[in-house]
């Protein structure tokens, strides 16, 4: 009986697709760098309208091309779990735990009750612009 099967060259089918791994992998590295610089660029472009928005006390722009508003993202956190704790206890605000602090309960629990702040809580409120095509 003689062999049907194909010859299938496997060294050079392993060269070939290390070849096609690496000039993808190339392609990638490319993108990532040019991905990079872009991101650069958009962050100066996102200072700009922040310091321009703060400055002119305006929360946000149109223009014929887009439109450019600013947000607000409030990250909330303790570096005194011990207080924490026996703040929530005290306030019946067990609905602030997670394995961290529950984010939108805890803005919620704040804007609440405006005169009470744990012991321990850091707030980080970070400004980004928001651009949005016509």
């Amino acid at each position: 009986m003689e062999d049907t099967k194909p010859t299938i060259q496997v060294n050079t089918l392993v060269q070939d697709y290390i070849a096609l791994r690496d000039a993808k992998d190339e392609i990638k590295r490319e993108a990532e760098a040019k991905m990079q610089e872009l991101e650069s660029q958009m962050d100066v472009i996102n200072q700009t309208l922040l310091d321009y928005f703060k400055e002119t006390g305006i929360d946000k722009a149109g223009t014929p091309f887009g439109t450019a508003y600013k947000t607000v993202k409030s990250r909330y956190w303790t570096n005194d779990w011990e207080s924490m704790y026996e703040f929530i206890a005290d306030n019946n605000a067990f609905d602030l735990l997670e394995k961290r602090l529950h984010q939108s309960n805890m803005k919620q629990f704040l804007e609440e009750n405006p005169d009470v702040q744990p012991k321990g809580l850091n707030i980080d409120n970070e400004y980004k612009i928001v651009v949005r095509r016509k």
